[in-house]
């Protein structure tokens, strides 16, 4: 099972880095390729030497008991591996347009992100209970750090009032883009947060729609825009790069540190390059994740039986990954599952570009 995990995620990136090049190809501009493959090797060689670290600093996850109990042999795991590939993918990424102020605010985010999560995962691991930061807490850093990238988008007219859509539609929003921009950093990074549940899950697919959303942007003709496209790139060869340790059976959990900080980078190249609805479609399988927890949660409130506590279940458990492992379907069967579906959804989001 490791060498078929190991042969798995080394088909994937090299599936990428194929789309990334034949994508350099048809634009003329070697944009895309260099600073996946650069951030892959460079966050692979970085995790090489540093799960070892985390290990010896016994940054040890501590699993949820409500979870599936043959998630409880993964307890001492070493989490926080986002640490060691984020700051990774923000560097190479920015190196790609040095001059571009947008890159500089979308790593702010990112990192932004990454410190909120670390601050999480930190007061789980002294704790030793998986509840770090309350909601509310965790959710009013968030809510900060989203607010003041919107704010300086705001002020150097960053964002397009409306949304492009697929056959030349827009949907013009005005003012009303400041809201939606607040909940979409939100309700990625806690979607992406949310899929970080397997071996490989959260790694595989952000680093697919990550490419997804920088072929897109290259492909896009005169609207296209390079600088955030080879951002992308350098994101998703991060996650390649962890995805080597991260695969069944994970050497590394990526933690809150590494899921906040993905989610929070898609929506924020999102935002600033008008790539909303590629983002809606290719990260379908984030949006799924994510509803299903809030469709759990709702039928079993609505449905409680104020005697016995008990309310009836969409799934067998959320999020929607634990509701196939727990209908019969191996841990690795549903990861390299949702990497096809993601690869299918940005395939869909390539046809259907706005």
């Amino acid at each position: 099972m490791p060498s078929n995990s190991r042969s798995l995620a080394l088909l994937l990136g090299l599936l990428l880095l194929a789309a990334a090049a034949a994508t350099d190809w048809i634009c003329r501009a070697p944009q895309l390729a260099i600073p996946l493959l650069i951030s892959a090797v460079v966050s692979a060689l970085l995790c090489w030497w540093g799960v070892p670290q985390l290990r010896r600093l016994k940054l040890g996850q501590v699993i949820r008991e409500e979870g599936p109990q043959a998630h409880q042999s993964k307890a001492g795991t070493p989490t926080m591996g986002g640490l060691l590939v984020v700051p990774v993918g923000v560097i190479v990424g920015g190196l790609v347009a040095p001059a571009d102020q947008r890159l500089l605010a979308v790593a702010a985010l990112t990192l932004a992100a990454m410190a909120i999560g670390g601050i999480d995962d930190w007061r789980s691991l002294t704790k030793r209970h998986n509840t770090g930061l309350s909601p509310r807490g965790k959710l009013l850093l968030q809510t900060l750090s989203a607010a003041a990238f919107l704010a300086w988008a705001a002020w150097d007219q960053q964002m397009a009032s409306f949304i492009a859509l697929p056959l030349g539609w827009v949907l013009p929003l005005g003012l009303l883009i400041w809201p939606l921009g607040l909940f979409v950093v939100l309700a990625e990074s806690n979607a992406t947060n949310l899929t970080d549940g397997l071996d490989g899950l959260a790694a595989g697919c952000g680093a697919i729609v990550f490419s997804g959303l920088g072929v897109q942007l290259m492909l896009r003709g005169h609207e296209g825009d390079p600088a955030l496209a080879g951002f992308c790139a350098a994101m998703a060869g991060c996650w390649l790069g962890f995805l080597l340790f991260n695969r069944h059976p994970a050497r590394v959990f990526m933690g809150d540190t590494g899921s906040l900080a993905m989610g929070s980078a898609l929506a924020a190249v999102a935002l600033l390059s008008n790539s909303l609805w590629p983002l809606l479609v290719m990260g379908g399988v984030f949006l799924a994740e994510s509803l299903s927890v809030i469709a759990q949660v709702w039928v079993f409130k609505a449905t409680k039986n104020p005697a016995t506590g008990q309310g009836r279940r969409v799934l067998r458990m959320a999020p929607l990954h634990h509701h196939f492992e727990l209908g019969g379907a191996s841990e690795q069967q549903v990861v390299v599952g949702f990497w096809l579906i993601s690869l299918i959804l940005v395939g869909v989001g390539l046809v259907l570009l706005p």
